[in-house]
C-alpha cells in the first residue's frame, strides 16, 4: 500500500509540474483527472498517438498513474460523457493505467436513486464494463453520497444489477463517515470490489450539529487525514486484511490547509501508519 494523490486541487498547474513536485514529495501515485476541458493527460492527443512522452515523463520520475478519474454526475443522463468516458478506457489501455474511476451518476430525472440504479445505471454502464473488461482493466466508482452510491444498500444493487467484477468502487471512507455508516464494515463487505481508494476525512461539528440537526447545513467538513474522526488505523488495518495493496489517493479539499500543504500534510499521516 503506497499514497498518491489526486490531482483535482493542482488543475492549474501542468502535468510537468505536477510530477515533479509529486516525486520530488515523495508521493508514489498520481490519480490523474481527465474531462473534456481539463488537459493534463489530453486524451485526444494520446489516442493521436502522443502516449510516449505521458509514459516517459512518468517513468522518469517513477511514478505511477493510479488511475484515469473522470467524475460526471451526468454520466446516466449525457451521451457526450458516456461517449468521454469510453475515450478514458481507451487511453487507460494505452497508457497502461490499471483503473479508470468515475462516478454511477445522479438519479435520473423523476426517479430515486434505487430506481435509476435497477433500471438506468445497468443500460449505461454494462457497455462501459464490457469495453474495460476487454481492454482488461477496471472500473472504479466513487461512493459519494450525492451519486447513486450514497449506502451499501446503493452498493449491492448496483452489483447486483452488473455482477461482472470489472465493476468496484474507488472507495472513501469519508461520505460514510459523516452519514454514520460503519465505514469499516463497508470495507469487509464489499472489499472483493475496491480497486481503488480516496484518502479523505471528515470532520463532525457538535455544537452545529445540536443546532441544526442532521438535515441541516454546516455541521460537517472534508478534512485532511488525520484532522477529521476517521479512525485510520483502524480502516487501513481493515484495507490490510482484505488484501488490498494499491493506493490510498489523498483528495484534498480541506479549507484550512493549503493545497501543497495539505497534500504533504496527510501523506506524512498515513505513512507513518502504514
Amino acid at each position: 500500500m503506497f499514497v498518491g494523490l489526486l490531482t483535482a486541487p493542482l488543475r492549474d498547474w501542468s502535468l510537468q509540474k505536477i510530477v515533479d513536485w509529486a516525486s520530488a514529495s515523495g508521493f508514489k501515485g498520481l490519480e490523474v483527472l481527465v474531462s473534456p476541458t481539463i488537459k493534463h493527460i489530453d486524451i485526444n492527443r494520446v489516442l493521436a498517438g502522443a502516449s510516449g512522452e505521458v509514459k516517459r515523463l512518468f517513468a522518469e520520475r517513477d511514478l505511477k498513474i493510479t488511475g484515469l478519474s473522470f467524475y460526471s454526475i451526468k454520466i446516466l443522463e449525457d451521451p457526450g460523457d458516456q461517449e468521454f468516458i469510453s475515450k478514458v478506457i481507451d487511453v487507460a489501455s494505452i497508457l497502461d493505467v490499471e483503473v479508470v474511476c468515475t462516478l454511477a451518476g445522479g438519479p435520473v430525472k423523476g426517479k430515486e436513486k434505487k430506481q435509476t440504479l435497477r433500471e438506468d445505471f445497468p443500460v449505461v454502464f454494462g457497455p462501459i464494463v464490457d469495453k474495460a473488461r476487454e481492454h482488461g482493466l477496471k472500473i472504479a466508482l466513487e461512493n459519494w453520497y450525492a451519486t447513486n452510491l450514497q449506502g451499501l444498500d446503493h452498493f449491492k444493487i448496483a452489483f447486483e444489477k452488473i455482477p461482472d467484477r470489472t465493476l468496484g468502487l474507488n472507495f472513501d471512507p469519508s461520505h460514510l463517515f459523516w452519514q454514520q455508516i460503519d465505514y469499516i464494515e463497508a470495507v469487509y463487505r464489499f472489499g472483493d470490489r475496491i480497486y481503488h481508494t480516496h484518502a479523505k476525512d471528515a470532520e463532525i461539528l457538535p455544537f452545529r450539529l445540536r443546532e441544526v440537526g442532521v438535515l441541516g447545513q454546516g455541521w460537517w467538513r472534508y478534512r485532511i487525514p488525520g484532522w477529521g474522526g476517521i479512525d485510520w488505523r483502524a480502516y487501513i488495518t481493515a484495507l490490510k486484511e482484505i488484501k488490498y495493496d494499491y493506493v490510498l489517493s489523498i483528495e484534498h479539499e480541506d479549507p484550512f490547509f493549503g493545497t501543497e500543504d495539505g497534500l504533504i500534510s496527510g501523506k506524512k499521516y498515513l505513512e507513518d501508519i502504514i
